[in-house]
């Protein structure tokens, strides 16, 4: 089979950039990104497309209506498809067994179901999306039990390894790129298929081939070790916080260590997107399945140092304003959940910012990338417990920052937006009640700067004495004051 035609069923934060990639570098291939929802699929075809990523807009115009085409005709996509991606949400359960721990895939089997039914001729089914492992086992089991004459499948498992905010530049110039398929001559026939696409960019010593089950959990085991990376600096900010260190400069010194390397040692408020905290549930429910609970224990923990680092940031603003928030405004500079985004999923900002809500503090919230109806959304969905009426009297999205800041009692920097360093605090501070405060969830500040302005000034594991302060804004504070 010479592959001519890809259909990709789901047009999300995956799907539509991995398809886009592979229409630009592949030409001669003509891709189908097709989904149910008919408002998504107007938008790829529009000028304002569904989701941000730098450069994302740039490669859709290229490629659209050439070879690029985004539809809701998802039968006859499948059915002129020689590879197929499924790349539909697998959110974690909320009912039933396994809930709050494993991987809901009710979308992955109806896309199962509606290959098998509409399929003519050879298909290769590739699973894009997140899956336990063994998940490509049940998808062969539906495509087997449905087949009709004349017509065979391949399944092949292809986890992304997109960080949101550089998913063009992961496609283009990806670390690896990880191909699992049967141990089969049909299956190594397959993989080979999916390979010579990657082929048109991707250097052949980036391309690994494993098992199906390996690749299965190597997506898995990539994320748990990331948010791993994060939970434990996030400790040890704890730590920095109460002995008097810097968690930048701890950070700084651990990182040097060849063994260990730099990256993910960051301490902010949390980690937070689709990928992280989905995937180490996964791991954690896995684990208990196959009766290792010392193993669900380890990474339950992982996540479980999150939510912590979320609620001890939200407890040290109450704590600094006085032991009360309530009927305070707040600036919050920031809701998405890092930054060259829009995509709030598991954001530690929502959970920050409902510590806060529960406190009665009013939030003015400014993001220059997540719509409004989508802020008011999380904040009164109902997995948060804040009444969605109060909370919408305690909330006003802002398009100006400055204006945000007006009158407030404090800023609070939940995402690392490149724009909240440039801002001119000065004239903020001017505008605030005094004494004004800032609480930098994401470390990206020049805190010296903002001490001498006067702003009496919090961030993630490190803390400032309280005579420095006192000395740089002539300011006093009640005995009650977080004084360390």
């Amino acid at each position: 089979m010479v592959v001519k035609n890809v259909c990709c069923i789901g047009a999300g934060y995956v799907g539509g950039p991995t398809c886009s990639v592979i229409a630009w570098k592949c030409p001669d291939i003509q891709v189908h990104v097709v989904d149910k929802s008919e408002m998504r699929i107007k938008q790829w075809n529009s000028d304002k497309l569904p989701i941000y990523e730098p450069d994302l807009e740039d490669v859709v115009r290229e490629c659209r209506g050439r070879n690029l085409f985004f539809t809701n005709n998802i039968e006859a996509a499948i059915k002129a498809a020689d590879l197929i991606f499924i790349s539909v949400n697998t959110p974690t359960k909320t009912y039933g067994i396994g809930k709050g721990r494993a991987a809901d895939l009710k979308h992955i089997e109806m896309c199962a179901r509606t290959i098998a039914e509409v399929s003519e001729g050879n298909k290769i089914v590739v699973e894009k999306s997140t899956v336990p492992v063994r998940a490509a086992e049940s998808i062969t089991h539906i495509l087997s039990a449905n087949t009709k004459p004349g017509v065979s499948f391949q399944i092949l498992s292809n986890p992304e390894f997109l960080a949101e905010g550089t998913a063009i530049d992961n496609l283009l110039n990806p670390d690896r790129v990880l191909i699992g398929g049967e141990e089969s001559e049909a299956g190594a026939a397959a993989v080979a298929e999916l390979t010579w696409i990657y082929n048109h960019w991707v250097p052949p010593e980036r391309i690994i081939t494993t098992s199906t089950w390996s690749s299965e959990l190597s997506k898995l085991a990539s994320n748990a070790f990331l948010a791993q990376r994060v939970s434990s600096i996030n400790a040890i900010s704890a730590l920095c916080e109460a002995t008097g260190a810097d968690v930048t400069q701890v950070a700084s010194a651990v990182g040097k260590d060849s063994r260990i390397g730099s990256k993910f040692l960051t301490a902010s408020v949390g980690f937070g997107g689709s990928c992280f905290q989905k995937d180490l549930l996964n791991l954690v429910y896995i684990a208990e399945c196959l009766n290792l609970p010392e193993v669900a224990m380890y990474w339950q923990q992982v996540t479980d140092m999150n939510v912590y680092q979320r609620t001890r940031f939200a407890k040290r603003i109450v704590e600094c304003l006085f032991n009360t928030v309530a009927d305070k405004s707040l600036a919050v500079f920031g809701f998405a959940f890092k930054k060259n985004t829009g995509d709030t999923r598991e954001s530690p900002a929502k959970y920050v910012c409902s510590h806060l809500l529960e406190e009665g503090a009013r939030l003015n919230i400014y993001d220059p990338k997540v719509e409004k109806i989508q802020i008011e959304h999380d904040l009164t969905c109902p997995t948060l417990t804040n009444e969605p009426e109060r909370v919408k009297k305690l909330i006003e999205i802002f398009d100006d920052p400055y204006e945000a800041v007006r009158d407030a009692h404090a800023i609070v920097v939940l995402t690392e937006w490149d724009e909240f360093k440039k801002f001119d605090y000065k004239r903020m501070h001017e505008v605030m009640k005094k004494p004004a405060f800032v609480f930098d969830g994401r470390k990206i500040l020049d805190h010296k700067a903002l001490i001498k302005l006067g702003f009496h000034t919090e961030t993630i594991g490190k803390r400032f004495t309280r005579n420095s302060l006192l000395r740089s804004s002539g300011e006093h504070f009640p005995a009650f004051a977080w004084t360390p």
